[in-house]
């Protein structure tokens, strides 16, 4: 409940709560301080101890904390056993988290999945077949449930039956993007959704990048699938590598925008993901369910099929192209398309443009 009440403070920063905390130790014992001892606390402006004497003669602590129970609304804050602890280490670790749904599990390999919010297919198709094969390891994964690659990871993570967590740039009991109502829904029963921000605090573009630090904190290893030069994602991996996590790229056509923010993190340093399989292995998870499982779907496909189902990565290919690179014609390779595309191995994503599925 105090510690409900010390996040609250109108207009006090992470900053100085923090300072308040390295003389006071817990939210309680700055409740409890008289009148002179909040006027005597070291640090802070005299406005900002009005707003802690106004606030704790306003703040209806036991009513407050009913009402966030009765919306069935977590909270913890850094003075709990619960509070997770990848966070301690962080610059600046969030005083708080609301959230719905559950917390991260100690001991869980966690994977953030963050790129573009105007991805292209192939980097949809890469981010959701890394989160449903990572889920399957029985790895988190985490992102921040924008459009795009974010909520690719989240639906990958879903459809698989794993655990995935969004942290917001709002209130937990805000839905953004709307769009995202689908994952919004059913996160909660796979995961949480978090937040450092209070109730009913709406979307600004300045809480963005702050978050960003939380879903790097979060994860073992971020993974960027799509970026432009100057993108949201690049601070989450700058993020990741202050704290020393892992980061990887997923690597792009030097002409395409959305790869810039990619190559230039490979260039950097950041390791490559060249595939799915091979980033498991990177983790040091076994990779053999899903080499039985991919031999026996293709054990479904006849020679044709295979040939051409071999052709495909997770870029879309022309049907002039499989034709080029196929001994089948034109009419050999449609109907060659439409068996695979009945047998879920590959789906038309445009006009004659193929792409394989996972």
């Amino acid at each position: 409940m105090y510690g409900l009440w010390f996040a609250n403070i109108p207009r006090l920063s992470s900053a100085k709560r923090q300072m308040i905390l390295e003389t006071c130790h817990s939210a309680q014992e700055v409740y409890g301080l008289s009148e002179a001892a909040v006027r005597a606390l070291p640090g802070l402006e005299e406005a900002d101890k009005e707003r802690i004497l106004a606030s704790r003669r306003e703040w209806n602590l036991e009513g407050e904390w009913v009402r966030l129970q009765e919306q069935g609304v977590g909270f913890v804050t850094i003075e709990e056993e619960d509070y997770p602890k990848k966070l301690l280490n962080i610059h600046r670790p969030p005083y708080c988290l609301y959230y719905l749904g559950s917390l991260p599990e100690p001991g869980r390999l966690c994977v953030a999945i963050v790129g573009a919010r105007g991805r292209s297919a192939y980097g949809a198709q890469a981010a959701r077949a890394l989160a449903e094969r990572l889920a399957a390891e029985q790895v988190d994964i985490v992102s921040g449930m924008a459009r795009g690659i974010d909520a690719d990871g989240h639906a990958g993570a879903l459809a698989a039956g794993g655990r995935t967590y969004a942290v917001l740039g709002c209130g937990v009991d805000v839905c953004y993007p709307a769009a995202n109502r689908f994952l919004y829904e059913n996160i909660p029963a796979q995961g949480g959704i978090l937040s450092e921000y209070p109730m009913h605090m709406q979307p600004r573009a300045e809480l963005f990048p702050q978050r960003n630090r939380i879903i790097a904190g979060l994860a073992d290893c971020t993974v960027v699938i799509e970026a432009r030069e100057k993108s949201g994602s690049l601070i989450t991996a700058d993020c990741a590598l202050e704290q020393g996590r892992d980061v990887y790229a997923l690597p792009g056509r030097i002409f395409d925008p959305l790869s810039q923010g990619c190559n230039a993190l490979i260039r950097q340093g950041a390791g490559v993901l060249t595939s799915v399989e091979d980033f498991v292995r990177d983790l040091g998870l076994s990779d053999a369910a899903c080499c039985e499982r991919t031999d026996f779907r293709k054990n479904l496909l006849e020679k044709s099929e295979r040939l051409v189902y071999s052709l495909f990565d997770f870029a879309p290919l022309g049907i002039g192209t499989l034709v080029q690179n196929s001994p089948y014609g034109l009419t050999e390779m449609l109907e060659i398309l439409e068996r695979l595309e009945q047998k879920g191995f590959v789906e038309e994503t445009a006009a004659n443009y193929y792409i394989r599925k996972k």
